[in-house]
C-alpha cells in the first residue's frame, strides 16, 4: 500500500448512465484522500416526494440510473485493489420505492406499476403506515471502477468490478475491495438507498437521494478477481431485532423458485395477518424483508427462507 494522505475533495455534480473506460474523469485525487458526495436517485430527480405513478410512467428511462464519477486514483493500475470506506451517508429527507411491471421477483403477478414515497425527515425511521415503522438505514447500491472491456455497459447488471451489487450491508463503516480494471480505477457510485432487504425483492429499496463521504485507499496488487467487504455486526443485523422474526420458506429444486415461494408465502402472510393490500405487502417486503439460503446441500431440493422482522410492526 502507498503512503496514506488526508485530503477531502467534493466531487462535481455531474453523473453518467454507462460504464466505460474512456469516460473524462471529473476528479483527480491520491490514496488516503475523502471525497464528499451529493448522490442522486435512481430516478435522476425526475421525482419527488408528491410524484404519482404517472410521474413515474412519463420519466425518461435513459435518464435513469446515474451514477456520479468517475473518480482516478492517481498510481493505480490495472491487478490493483481500490479499498473504498464508507466515512458516512445521510439521506436528503425524502424517498420513494415503486412496483415496475416486467421488473422484480415477483413481475408475473403484479403487473401493473405502483409508487409509494416517503417523509425520511425523521433520521432513524419512516412510516410504512400507521402500524408499520421502518428503519433508514442508508446504502449505495451502485459502487464500481470501469471495467476492462472498451465500449459502454449498463449500470445494471453487477459485475466482477463491482457496479449494481445492491448489497445492504454496506453502510457506514463498512469497507468493500474492487479489484481494479484499468489504470486510474475510475470509480463511481450512486443508486443511494434509505432502506432495504436483502434481496431487492420488488426490483427496489426506499431510492433516495444521498449525502455521503468516501474514503479511498489503494492497494497494490491483486486480492480477490471480484467484491469483498468488511462490515460491522451492528450494521449488517436489521436495526432492532429485539422481536424476533417471522420466516416463510420455498422449497424445491430451482433456487429462484423457492425464492418466489417464499415471497409469495410472506405476502399471503402481510395480507392476512396486517391488513395490507397485496402490493404493499410486496414492496414491504423489499423494503424490510432478507432472504436467505437456508439449506443447498440436500439435492435434488433447497430451501429459501424470508426473514420478516417484527420489530417493524408497532
Amino acid at each position: 500500500m502507498n503512503h496514506v494522505r488526508s485530503a477531502t475533495h467534493v466531487c462535481p455534480e455531474t453523473v453518467h448512465h454507462t460504464w466505460n473506460n474512456q469516460h473524462n474523469p471529473t476528479l483527480f485525487i491520491e490514496s488516503g484522500d475523502s471525497v464528499i458526495f451529493n448522490f442522486r436517485d435512481v430516478s435522476n430527480l425526475q421525482l419527488n416526494i408528491y410524484s404519482k405513478i404517472e410521474d413515474f410512467q412519463r420519466m425518461n428511462k435513459s435518464q435513469m440510473h446515474p451514477i456520479s464519477g468517475p473518480i482516478y486514483i492517481e498510481g493505480a493500475e490495472a491487478g490493483d485493489t481500490l479499498e473504498v470506506e464508507i466515512m458516512d451517508l445521510q439521506t436528503t429527507g425524502w424517498g420513494w420505492t415503486a412496483i415496475i411491471p416486467g421488473k422484480g421477483l415477483l413481475s408475473e403477478e403484479f403487473t401493473e406499476g405502483y409508487i409509494r414515497t416517503f417523509d425520511l425527515n425523521k433520521k432513524t425511521h419512516f412510516k410504512f403506515n400507521k402500524n408499520i415503522t421502518v428503519p433508514i438505514i442508508p446504502f449505495l447500491g451502485t459502487m464500481g471502477v470501469a471495467p476492462e472491456v472498451d465500449g459502454d455497459h449498463p449500470i445494471i447488471p453487477p459485475n466482477k468490478f463491482g457496479g449494481n451489487i445492491d448489497i445492504r450491508h454496506l453502510t457506514k463503516g463498512a469497507r468493500l475491495f474492487l479489484p481494479i480494471q484499468v489504470n486510474g480505477a475510475l470509480f463511481s457510485a450512486g443508486d443511494g438507498h434509505a432502506a432495504q432487504g436483502d434481496g431487492e425483492i420488488c426490483i427496489n429499496g426506499v431510492e433516495s437521494p444521498l449525502y455521503g463521504e468516501l474514503k479511498f485507499t489503494l492497494h497494490k496488487g491483486s486480492t480477490s478477481k471480484t467484491p469483498y467487504f468488511y462490515t460491522s455486526t451492528k450494521s449488517a443485523c436489521f436495526a432492532d431485532n429485539s422481536k424476533g422474526f417471522f420466516g416463510t420458506t420455498g422449497i424445491g429444486p430451482d433456487l429462484k423458485k423457492c425464492a418466489e415461494t417464499a415471497v409469495k408465502n410472506m405476502i399471503d402472510h402481510l395480507e392476512r395477518n396486517h391488513s395490507l393490500s397485496r402490493k404493499e405487502a410486496y414492496i414491504l417486503s423489499s423494503l424490510t424483508v432478507d432472504l436467505k439460503i437456508s439449506e443447498i446441500v440436500n439435492e435434488p431440493n433447497y430451501v429459501v427462507s424470508a426473514y420478516l422482522p417484527l420489530s417493524i410492526f408497532n
